[in-house]
């Protein structure tokens, strides 16, 4: 089979959510802007709670980095611990510990109670360590998330590392048994067919194109122009990511999209399967320019990671493909001739901070930034904003960080300083 330029997750879709395909209300109580994991999850919150919601989405339900990403349900942060606490102070960094612990509970309450066929697993994670001062560090990261956040992490040394992972090439790792994994673009579609059911109207091939403040007889609103009409909306929630767009040009310059790529092998014999992943973990490697990868439920391999910083477009994904493929057999030369059947793209909103954010924004809602967290921590904000615009208390960590804008070259749209990015990134994996 020759490879496919297209996403294998969208290939295991057995149902999709209804397409809308009547006008655009004239008014509504909320307006979500994109309809992946951030939006679905805080409109289907909504809309249990009697909220009128419309969602508008650019393209389809889930078409972003929602339905095109590993599928990893993870844990904590993409900073370790140390250096969170350094930067936030322990008493943050314990809020953010558990909100990140609270949303893997999320995601599977929500598969649970809306029964989405979505193959989610609690098979935990391994992080490998890629240099012998990367392990090191491990000791010091687990000892501290004991201690301070009662969560426990497992440190696998060097010469126990085969019963995690068919691979020589690292120095030892850490798990934690928390994590999950998913079909992401099963999950999205359930997640839309749940918000749905739940009162909230989707509506497809709605650009948002501009949205405007008003203020009638003292009562403040919205009015958001889109591609297939116009409504007022007494709140917005911005939920675009990296596809956050000049309608809202303050929250795009704090958001540098970024391409991460996956490819997909051929189905591997269950042999093959349990020697590559012999637990079935979510695993990724302990560089900035990482790698990440899993087995897929059919027994696929799944490789990802930046083989490109620029967004995906037909030539960054067909070049890609060819330094994933290499980068997979460096780590499982076991698959030295096994074929390379998918392959493909997606768009990250990367942040300056490498931190997720939320809160509120020139009075409107919004949630990015998740560093490769997304399934997780964008479910859990989704909601957690949800229950702000219903009057619940703010237990949301990161609405009170330090939002730092991207450096110009870097914001979104503006992509000639990516390959520098790209370069600085792999430069700090060599010194560090």
């Amino acid at each position: 089979m020759p490879i496919q330029e297209k996403n294998y997750w969208l290939e295991t879709l057995n149902s999709v959510p209804e397409k809308s395909l009547r006008d655009l209300p004239e008014n509504v109580d909320v307006a979500v802007v994109g309809a992946g994991f951030t939006g679905l999850s805080a409109a289907r919150a909504l809309a249990k709670r009697g909220v009128s919601v419309a969602l508008l989405e650019a393209e389809t339900a889930g078409w972003g980095a929602s339905s095109r990403n590993g599928g990893m349900v993870l844990t904590g942060l993409k900073l370790p611990a140390p250096t969170l606490i350094k930067r936030y102070g322990k008493e943050v960094v314990r809020q953010m510990y558990a909100a990140s612990l609270d949303s893997i509970d999320c995601v599977e309450r929500i598969v649970r109670e809306e029964n989405i066929d979505c193959h989610f697993s609690r098979c935990g994670h391994l992080e490998v360590a890629c240099k012998q001062a990367h392990f090191d560090s491990y000791e010091q990261s687990a000892a501290l998330v004991q201690r301070e956040f009662h969560h426990e992490l497992r440190i696998i040394p060097k010469n126990e590392l085969r019963a995690e992972i068919g691979s020589d090439i690292y120095f030892g790792g850490l798990v934690d048994e928390t994590s999950a994994g998913v079909n992401p673009a099963r999950y999205v579609a359930g997640l839309a067919q749940a918000a749905q059911r739940a009162g909230a109207a989707i509506y497809e091939y709605a650009r948002v194109e501009n949205v405007e403040p008003l203020t009638n007889n003292g009562a403040r609103k919205f009015l958001v122009r889109t591609s297939r009409g116009t409504l007022a909306a007494r709140e917005v929630l911005l939920a675009s990511g990296a596809y956050t767009t000049d309608a809202t040009p303050a929250l795009r310059k704090k958001v540098i999209p970024i391409g991460s790529y996956i490819i997909a092998t051929e189905v591997l014999s269950d042999t093959l399967a349990r020697e590559l992943s012999p637990r079935n973990r979510m695993i990724y490697d302990s560089k900035h320019f990482l790698y990440y990868y899993r087995l897929t439920p059919d027994n696929r391999m799944l490789f990802g990671g930046r083989a490109a910083f620029f967004p995906a477009n037909e030539n960054t994904v067909r070049q890609s493909a060819e330094i994933l493929r290499r980068g997979m057999i460096d780590v499982y030369p076991q698959l030295r001739e096994t074929k390379v059947e998918y392959v493909w793209g997606g768009t990250l909103d990367f942040v300056f901070d490498v931190m997720p954010h939320a809160g509120k924004m020139e009075g409107m809602y919004f949630a990015m930034g998740y560093a490769g967290h997304g399934v997780a921590a964008a479910t859990w904000l989704g909601a957690r904003l949800a229950g702000l615009m219903c009057g619940d208390a703010n237990d949301i960590p990161y609405t009170n960080i330090r939002f730092p804008a991207a450096p110009i070259g870097l914001r979104s749209g503006q992509s000639w300083a990516l390959p520098l990015a790209g370069a600085y990134y792999k430069i700090l994996d060599w010194f560090t």
